[in-house]
């Protein structure tokens, strides 16, 4: 029988709110060696997800879009929406202002295979499990994955 998300996910999820200083998140992500997070409200229902790339913007800055000048008219060269994201992200305080908030969150009965099809489709790196509430109560990354398989060579 396959094995399901819920039988190799972690169950021991480390959780942050939107309201969290980044000071406070960056010092659990070294602490914890892991390289994101599920960002849920009060009720524990995910609301985004937290990752280094997010956390990158605050060291590396953020570069205006090119941009061309014709008879005092600005014409981007990139979409200017993208650099204001990118700019908020910069400037964030708070985990709310930096997550990515469509994260992507997937059924705990679902089987590794399915999870693991959709996580190299995305490229992501992490994927919380949520109960029909939209809960989270787990979190499958690429690592699971792989000691999934070094466990099970059959499958």
């Amino acid at each position: 029988m396959p094995r399901t998300v819920a039988d190799v996910m972690t169950r021991d999820v480390v959780t942050v709110q939107p309201q969290t200083p980044l000071t406070e998140v960056i010092k659990i992500l070294a602490d914890r060696r892991i390289s994101g997070l599920p960002v849920v409200d009060d009720a524990g229902k995910l609301v985004g997800v937290l990752s280094e790339t997010d956390l990158m913007w605050q060291e590396t800055g953020v570069t205006p879009p090119a941009y061309i000048m014709i008879l005092d008219s600005v014409i981007y060269l990139q979409n200017p929406t993208r650099y204001e994201r990118d700019l908020h992200k910069a400037l964030g305080q708070t985990v709310g202002e930096v997550m990515t908030s469509d994260a992507i969150a997937v059924n705990p009965e679902k089987s590794v295979r399915e999870a693991a099809k959709l996580m190299h489709e995305k490229n992501i790196r992490r994927l919380p499990a949520t109960d029909s509430n939209g809960k989270v109560i787990g979190i499958l990354t690429r690592g699971d994955i792989v000691r999934e398989m070094a466990t099970h060579p059959e499958e």
